[in-house]
């Protein structure tokens, strides 16, 4: 029975007799004791936190490693130690001018009153984190969360029950249970967790147990903040150096396993041009790998599961037609409980085959071809809103084209995954691939309510509105007509 399936099963006693709700309780009665905090106590959180990351850097690569069976401790330090603390230190450096009230502009509908958006906390969020960036990605949203005021309440994946481990020592060691506090366990806890009634709740995973997350909060008209996935496409000009091109997606494509819900997930490129692609791709591979065997720079497939449905997705496209090519550079067979997959490369593919119809999360990489941008433009848009788009274009009148006709989450241009990385930038998807955003301001604003709020002055064009009206009333009427 998979994930969803699971948490379904659970929902209806879940919202019927909560067994967290305690926990949820306990943080909300101490938010509305204490109200919303200063920015020196929101600092002072950040800070602890940072130092708790520091502390237990080691564990961190320790556990997601065991959690893997093998995952590539630098990519590990630099996704989910090194990318928390980056985002801590650049929350730190801003936030005293996010929490300033915001001036909302002059009104000709109320020319000497004053109007300011003002940041409030929303209260506990519920953080329900997922398995492929298991530090990162569940921990970055406590630092808006807390950047904005609130509690929260955390939900680990049961993939990693190591790195949970990890991950709970370090909220122990940075907060008391009434500011932060961790929840642990399998598919029964998770829907339990995703029943409370949160004053907000970001999850991420896959776009089939999003929904099934969302219509838990729906009964609590819990705002969700939902980071799904989907089939992100790139797409190759017909002048593009292919070297360049193939090695910034063969380390997207290998790059923890492939596991990243912004992976590429197919590429389009000239039809012309194919052949080289492949040729390119191999050399990417082979400077980057040159064995694959016992290599200490590879992730493996996080599970067997997963590894196993992998190649389910191969099976069905080459019995469909599709020609596989697996590089393997050396050649040398992988070990029989290595959970490897080279980068294997699927060549005709069709819409009817599983690889091109789910998002993928692995080493396998669909190649299109086309012989005019507007075949791309088309197919990208026939079909759901991806989390992300990346063009290999060095011609900027193209590059506006796709970007400007194309819906997605994000985009990358000549490069692909780090526009994750950039502080600046909201992360988040559209339709299928996500609902909202976050990461610096706007994981802020996101976690924080925007209170609308109109400073009226001792006079004002609205006393001209009241009771009796009149001939004078109408005149003014008259005036807006052909003033606004």
């Amino acid at each position: 029975m998979n994930d969803a399936n699971r948490l379904a099963l659970h929902s209806v006693d879940a919202a019927a007799d909560n067994p967290l709700l305690p926990l949820l309780e306990a943080q909300r009665a101490a938010f509305l004791k204490v109200g919303p905090t200063s920015y020196e106590h929101r600092i002072a959180a950040l800070k602890r936190l940072r130092q708790a990351v520091v502390d237990h850097h080691q564990q961190i690569l320790d556990a997601v490693d065991a959690d893997f069976g093998h995952r590539s401790r630098h990519e590990t330090f630099f996704a989910d130690v090194i990318g928390l603390l980056g985002e801590i230190r650049h929350t730190r450096k801003h936030l005293r001018k996010w929490m300033r009230p915001r001036r909302a502009g002059w009104s000709p509908q109320f020319p000497l009153a004053k109007a300011r958006i003002h940041y409030q906390p929303r209260g506990v969020i519920g953080i329900i984190g997922p398995w492929n960036v298991p530090v990162l990605l569940t921990l970055s949203p406590l630092i808006g969360a807390i950047a904005a005021g609130n509690r929260a309440l955390i939900k680990t994946s049961e993939f990693c029950p190591r790195t949970a481990e990890v991950v709970t020592a370090i909220v122990s060691q940075a907060f008391t249970p009434d500011e932060v506090a961790v929840v642990n366990g399998g598919a029964e806890v998770a829907a339990h967790f995703s029943a409370l009634p949160f004053d907000h709740l970001i999850f991420t995973g896959s776009t089939q147990v999003g929904r099934i997350v969302m219509r838990a909060a729906s009964e609590h008209l819990t705002p969700v903040t939902l980071e799904l996935g989907g089939k992100s496409p790139t797409i190759i000009s017909d002048d593009y150096p292919l070297d360049v091109a193939a090695g910034r997606i063969a380390q997207g494509k290998l790059l923890n396993g492939g596991q990243a819900c912004i992976a590429p997930d197919y590429v389009f490129v000239p039809t012309g041009r194919r052949e080289q692609l492949i040729e390119a791709l191999r050399a990417a591979v082979s400077r980057s790998y040159p064995t694959l065997a016992g290599n200490p720079d590879l992730t493996w497939i996080v599970n067997e599961r997963h590894f196993e449905r992998l190649k389910a997705h191969i099976a069905d496209a080459r019995a469909k037609g599709a020609e596989v090519i697996e590089i393997n550079p050396g050649g040398a067979p992988l070990p029989e409980g290595e959970r490897v997959l080279p980068l294997t490369v699927l060549l005709g593919v069709t819409d009817d085959m599983s690889v091109m119809q789910e998002e993928i999360f692995g080493p396998v990489l669909p190649v299109k071809t086309y012989d005019d941008l507007a075949q791309v433009i088309d197919y990208v848009n026939s079909h759901p809103r991806p989390l992300a788009l990346y063009h290999f274009d060095d011609n900027a009148e193209r590059t506006a084209r796709v970007l400007d006709q194309t819906v997605s989450g994000g985009a990358c241009v000549n490069d692909v995954l780090f526009h994750v990385a950039h502080e600046g930038l909201p992360f988040g998807g559209v339709g299928p691939s996500g609902i909202g955003r976050y990461h610096g301001f706007d994981g802020f604003v996101t976690f924080s309510h925007q209170k609308s709020v109109l400073y009226q002055s001792r006079w004002s064009v609205q006393a001209l509105m009241r009771p009796p009206y009149g001939p004078r009333l109408e005149r003014v009427m008259q005036l807006a007509l052909r003033w606004l």
